[in-house]
């Protein structure tokens, strides 16, 4: 990729990477994988571990199309990216994985700027009690802020949901 993170249709490029915070009952872990193309988040399971499963269940192929042997996945080096189970549905999916250098956040910095937003315009804002109430906030943040209202002057600020409704995809 090289850094190259513009892409002019859907489901060329996903970037993904994990996430962490606390509650009072422990932390949530949350993996979203991103379609650099509209900004969309495509995939975002919560779980109380940051295990490979998160990663995979993260691939959210039945939402999307990804273009057998077109649609590059990227993430960092954390280990669950690096998991037999994430490489194998990486490749059964069709996908071709890709990798940051080791220990430079600006390969994945499109995903890193993802989280810095989300975690100024939710996670830091207030202390969460329960997993529940932070995975409850986190989805109404993804679904409904992030990807249906959130205007983005990168898409000529509109939501990323309106941005891919309004470009055709290329045949």
């Amino acid at each position: 990729m090289e850094r190259n993170f513009t892409r002019h249709t859907r489901d060329q490029l996903w970037v993904t990477d994990i996430t962490e915070h606390p509650t009072f009952k422990g932390k949530v872990y949350c993996a979203v994988v991103l379609d650099t193309f509209s900004r969309r988040v495509v995939g975002w399971p919560i779980d109380a571990s940051p295990t490979a499963a998160l990663t995979t269940n993260a691939l959210a192929i039945a939402n999307r199309s990804p273009r057998p042997g077109g649609t590059i996945i990227h993430s960092d080096h954390a280990v669950q990216f690096g998991s037999w189970a994430f490489t194998r549905r990486v490749r059964a999916s069709g996908l071709l994985p890709s990798m940051g250098s080791i220990g430079d956040c600006v390969d994945n910095a499109m995903m890193e700027s993802f989280w810095a937003r989300v975690q100024v315009e939710l996670l830091n804002r207030r202390r969460w009690r329960t997993r529940l109430e932070l995975s409850t906030a986190l989805f109404e943040y993804l679904e409904i802020f992030h990807n249906r209202q959130r205007r983005r002057s990168a898409l000529g600020m509109i939501s990323p949901v309106e941005y891919e409704l309004r470009t055709p995809p290329i045949a």
